[in-house]
């Protein structure tokens, strides 16, 4: 691989390889079994001392699923020496000590999910689990682990660079709601005082900065890497020769969140702006209305308006105290946000801080470049154990009961042949995360990964988990033009409908399937991830595929609704997909000779649903045969947009204004009660909630739903503690035809359960 391979597609300049940059002098004491966590482990390795620490809040599992393997292994194989610290006691500053003072820099994540999520409950309530703590145990962890984490790598070693990464960071990299604390927080840079925070995948940017820092490079002066994000301490520095666009505000001319047509070509879409392209051709589409210095080349378009070239614009967002005082202003901030997302055309963003002596400046580089088929080649062959770190085996050397570690157990089996997701749903994190454009493996690389499972992971008995990743049938799925997916700024490439530019070929996967299950000793392939039904209907043969080899008796899919109102704030498909997949996967399945079934999951009380959505949504669930075991009430988490939806009461998506008749508000599903009537709705089944729902029902003119027919949504009774029924018209009396002691069922669309 060349320098030449990868270009930048703002700039047109070469970026550099992960595998061309010289490795550090320390790769001469070459692959360790596992990445040390304890001096003793150093001392067979023959270290004296670790160039990188890794901080992290997960148990340390060495598989490519788990991100502080990846990261340890990347900078292993650039020639680092590489430690980790699980899961410290975060009281105090010793157990960040236990491998000594790192050489460059201090690598900080809270885990593979973000430490409040994994601690609390969507009602806030504290879990008493944690998939990625052995034993199953929760608590290991601190609240808002990234910022505990830097403080005490701060505490242990002052003078030494924090680097911050994972998916905490990531989503908390501007000022941001916080739905446990209920108010806005400062960026997560400003909070941690981390030197550098690297969001998204962050490979490409880790590796450069390494070697910046190997090379004595002070890291105060490491602010041009794309994909990273650190505070400035005056608002002028840094900003020679960058145009200032000023966002700080809603409802002015030449607003920076206009969306440009991603379909005209860039020269075409300047002509059509009334502008012009500067000489090397890239569109100048932004107004400098802020500060302007002079810059070669800077050119004027119709009007006298000066026009800037992206790679050297940035956009002043409103301040922290500007969006924490105001929604408006927050839903604002948070629509830039996500206009800036698409490394082909984003624009540097940066947010104040404070004012006067305290005042900090949040600057944010544009997303990085994804990763090449071969670096993401490259990345997954590394030497992975594929096991928890033997500090967690039993004095047998097993994983079990105490040691167990249940993530780890989940993914034991499982391949990730992609990443990035151009859902683009506002509910979800993975898109905000690692990005709209789909990084896919080759298909020899996977093969490798399989065998190897098969060959070397103990207690492997021919079956294949997961070929998956954040979606599992967009594998070598992304636009069919270079130049339209470099200027593309919409939020999603199948919303409202499926782009015309968007590759929906499933070929590519169908042929991944077919050498997969051919491999020897591999006796079935089962599809985990999920699985986005309006790509796979506009492939039949895909569908086929999957239904006839890799059903393992149920798929698990994701409507999330049944409504348009809903529907149109997640940014997902109409139910009407749903039922001609449901069609093709039903006769797919008779075809086989098989009985399958589709588990449909729904989520509760997301914003723009009303109650009478949920009520409509539990009559589809009943007249389709579902009784929903497990359901998932909306997570505000930090970022996104339905987050900022919840926050402001606006919608985003369709941009944002103080004129009541141009911002579109959305019905905000607040207080406990509320929560927990649209929960109710997804269990109508569950007879605890029926003296909740009928008082719903009746308060909405629909009491006609309650009664004991099979058009009903709930019955009149109740059932008591000792089997017998309550009417809820008249105490102490059994509904005509009903024996004491029964439940009425119906059937779920799933097998009977056997008796034990």
């Amino acid at each position: 691989m060349s320098s030449t391979d990868i270009l930048d597609p703002m700039t047109k300049k070469s970026v550099k390889p992960l595998t061309a940059y010289r490795k550090y002098w320390a790769h001469r004491f070459g692959v360790a079994p596992f990445l040390p966590m304890s001096r003793a482990e150093m001392d067979k390795l023959g270290w004296d001392s670790c160039d990188i620490i890794i901080v992290t809040g997960d148990a340390y599992v060495d598989h490519p699923s788990f991100g502080m393997a990846v990261i340890g292994r990347l900078l292993e194989a650039q020639g680092f020496r590489v430690g980790i610290i699980a899961q410290p006691d975060w009281t105090s500053a010793e157990p960040f000590k236990a491998l000594g003072k790192p050489n460059l820099f201090w690598g900080v994540t809270a885990g593979n999910m973000d430490s409040m999520i994994n601690r609390y409950t969507a009602d806030r309530k504290i879990r008493s689990d944690d998939a990625y703590t052995p034993g199953d145990v929760g608590g290991k962890r601190p609240d808002r682990a990234a910022i505990v984490y830097s403080q005490r790598c701060r505490e242990a070693y002052k003078d030494v660079p924090i680097i911050l990464g994972g998916i905490e960071g990531s989503l908390r990299r501007i000022a941001h709601y916080d739905y446990w604390s209920e108010k806005v927080r400062r960026s997560v840079v400003v909070d941690s005082k981390c030197d550098l925070l690297l969001y998204g995948n962050a490979e490409r940017a880790l590796v450069e900065v390494a070697h910046r820092l190997a090379a004595k490079e002070p890291i105060d002066n490491i602010t041009d890497v794309r994909g990273t994000a650190f505070v400035r301490r005056d608002d002028s520095a840094g900003l020679d020769e960058w145009f200032v666009l000023d966002s700080t505000e809603v409802d002015r001319p030449g607003a920076v969140d206009a969306i440009p047509n991603p379909y005209l070509m860039e020269q075409e879409q300047a002509a059509a702006q009334g502008q012009v392209c500067d000489p090397q051709g890239a569109a100048n589409t932004a107004v400098a209305t802020e500060k302007v210095v002079s810059i070669h080349g800077l050119q004027r378009a119709k009007g006298g308006r000066l026009m800037t070239p992206r790679e050297r614009t940035v956009i002043r967002l409103p301040s922290y105290e500007q969006v924490k005082s105001d929604q408006v202003l927050y839903a604002h901030a948070n629509r830039v946000l996500h206009l800036e997302t698409n490394p082909g055309n984003a624009r540097a963003l940066v947010q104040a801080h404070g004012e006067g002596a305290t005042k900090r400046e949040v600057w944010i580089n544009p997303p990085p470049i994804p990763l090449t088929t071969a670096e993401m080649d490259y990345v997954f062959d590394l030497t992975y154990a594929r096991s928890p770190h033997p500090l967690y085996a039993d004095k047998n050397g097993r994983h079990d009961g105490e040691t167990k570690i249940p993530a780890w157990e989940m993914i034991r089996f499982s391949v990730n042949i992609m990443r990035g997701c151009f859902g683009g749903c506002t509910f979800c994190s993975i898109t905000e995360h690692e990005g709209r454009i789909i990084q896919s493996r080759s298909e020899d690389s996977i093969i490798r990964e399989i065998e190897d499972i098969r060959d070397k992971v103990q207690g492997f008995t021919g079956t294949i988990s997961d070929l998956g990743g954040p979606t599992a049938n967009m594998y070598r799925l992304r636009c069919k033009s270079p130049e339209i997916e470099a200027a593309c700024r919409k939020p999603s490439c199948v919303f409202p409908d499926i782009c015309s530019n968007l590759g929906t070929d499933h070929s590519h996967l169908i042929q991944l399937y077919r050498r997969a299950r051919a491999l020897k000793g591999i006796k079935k392939i089962l599809i985990g991830s999920g699985l986005r039904y309006d790509l796979a209907v506009r492939s039949p043969e895909y569908v086929r595929e999957l239904v006839t080899h890799h059903v393992g008796g149920y798929l698990k899919i994701a409507p999330e609704h049944t409504e348009q109102g809903p529907l149109s704030k997640m940014m997902k498909p109409g139910i009407g997909t749903y039922d001609r997949f449901k069609q093709m996967f039903e006769k797919f399945s008779a075809e086989a000779g098989k009985q399958q079934f589709l588990i449909p999951y729904f989520i509760a009380a997301h914003p723009g649903t009303s109650d009478e959505d949920m009520m409509n949504l539990a009559l589809w669930l009943k007249r389709n045969g579902f009784r929903a075991d497990q359901v998932q009430t909306f997570y505000p988490s930090p970022m996104a947009t339905a987050t900022a939806m919840y926050h402001s009461g606006l919608n985003p998506l369709k941009g944002i204004s103080r004129d009541s008749s141009r911002a579109e508000k959305v019905d905000i599903v607040r207080g406990e009660k509320r929560r927990r009537l649209h929960k109710a709705f997804l269990r109508y089944h569950d007879s605890n909630n029926w003296p909740m729902l009928r008082e719903a029902l009746k308060a909405m003119g629909r009491a006609d739903l309650i009664g004991n027919g099979k058009h009903h949504l709930i019955p009149t009774y109740q059932p008591m503690t000792d089997g017998s029924y309550q009417s809820a018209r008249r105490k102490n009396s059994t509904p005509v035809g009903v024996k004491p002691g029964r439940l009425l069922t119906q059937h779920t669309g799933l097998p009977p359960r056997k008796k034990r």
